[in-house]
């Protein structure tokens, strides 16, 4: 459905969401009735609804989005995904995206092999699986996470703007590392607060939750209210948490550096200004000639990316490929952006697009055959083969 062959040269651009980490880490959907048809509260809804009425289950609510969605991501080690299913699936197929976009960047012109992976995950997904890869030591490959330093790693915008190169011991050669900008739009549980700056650091351990098993049982009827499908608002019950403790648990919870689900945005100006500088570096890709976006798993809920994508649609060289989870996701993409003649909304037919069914029939190489969709692609076009890192852009 997106040929490679066709789209490998230019500037390319991923824009990830939720629905890659499905299996692995919750989605912010619940399972609670709203009460019009089939339909379900999200989390987002549900708390925009308890902020908007002066509900005293909003904090509750945002209790059981830390335990259930930040928790397990702040805890997630390659290990324990890979331990059983749907865990090594979704690891497997973050690693089948990786090998495929490092694929298509080593084909590429020289010192311009990389691509741009926006992701509003705050998991460890990419960096964890990105690492299993470089220690493997096949692929020799950089994952450019934007921070610099030794003991402190600083996050800074202007670090996506870098790129790495090898030279002969004579300089008579350079060669081109190929390169995935990895930019968080909501933030990553890696980061934390360093005065006015944001410190990067992949190591965990030892790092104090802000529930303890007291108050997990506390919130276990809420939450199960919450998850069972046959409950509506009124099933969910209030909490017996005082007052005071709602107050400690959300003074805490607002350090947290990800975006608020209610407002889309962070209660910390130093991530909020980061977060802004990453807005402003997907418009600028996207303003590009040649500029490519393929979205996964990403609902467009967040109100100033779908605004800045729908601004950047006057560029007749962009072409934005949307890929649909189900029919009625379709429909809704369908709507949204109805009228632009360079997006396209795809989905499969008779079958849903996972992960999975995104890596193997949907960015395909042009030898791959041809598999239904509801479209129609032009023949793809024949890719260079990969360099030949020893001889690489003699100079």
């Amino acid at each position: 459905m997106i040929s490679i062959g066709d789209i490998y040269n230019q500037d390319i651009n991923f824009l990830f969401g939720s629905g890659a980490s499905f299996g692995l880490l919750p989605t912010l959907q619940l399972q609670v009735q709203t009460g019009e048809g089939d339909s379900r509260y999200t989390l987002e809804d549900l708390a925009t609804k308890f902020e908007r009425e002066h509900d005293r289950r909003l904090i509750p609510l945002f209790m059981h989005y830390y335990a259930s969605c930040i928790r397990p991501a702040e805890r997630l080690s390659l290990e324990q995904a890979l331990a059983g299913e749907p865990g090594a699936t979704v690891i497997k197929n973050y690693r089948m995206f990786l090998t495929t976009a490092l694929e298509m960047v080593k084909r590429r012109k020289a010192l311009d092999r990389r691509c741009n992976v926006f992701t509003t995950n705050y998991d460890g997904c990419f960096p964890l699986v990105a690492d299993a890869l470089i220690k493997e030591g096949n692929i020799d490959f950089v994952l450019n996470d934007g921070a610099r330093g030794f003991t402190q790693r600083i996050l800074q915008a202007r670090n996506f703007g870098s790129y790495l190169c090898q030279a002969g011991v004579f300089g008579r050669y350079q060669n081109s590392i190929p390169q995935i900008n990895l930019i968080h739009l909501h933030g990553s549980v890696y980061w934390s607060k360093l005065d006015a700056a944001i410190k990067v650091g992949y190591d965990l351990f030892g790092r104090e939750g802000l529930l303890d098993d007291d108050a997990m049982e506390l919130l276990q009827p809420f939450s199960a209210a919450l998850n069972n499908p046959a409950s509506t608002l009124a099933d969910v019950p209030d909490t017996d948490f005082s007052d005071a403790e709602l107050e400690a648990f959300w003074a805490k919870y607002e350090q947290i550096p990800i975006v608020n689900p209610t407002k889309w945005k962070f209660h910390e100006t130093v991530y909020e200004e980061h977060y802004y500088q990453m807005l402003r570096l997907l418009s600028y890709e996207l303003e590009k000639p040649n500029a490519v976006l393929i979205t996964f798993g990403f609902s467009f809920a967040d109100e100033h990316i779908l605004n800045l994508v729908m601004r950047s649609l006057s560029n007749p060289g962009l072409q934005v490929f949307v890929c649909c989870y189900s029919t009625s996701g379709h429909a809704a993409m369908e709507d949204k952006f109805k009228g632009h003649r360079n997006v396209e909304c795809l989905m499969l037919q008779g079958s849903e697009m996972d992960f999975t069914a995104f890596n193997e029939q949907v960015l395909v190489w042009p030898k791959a055959a041809v598999l239904k969709s509801n479209t129609h692609a032009a023949p793809a076009r024949a890719l260079p083969p990969a360099p030949d890192a020893d001889v690489e852009d003699l100079i």
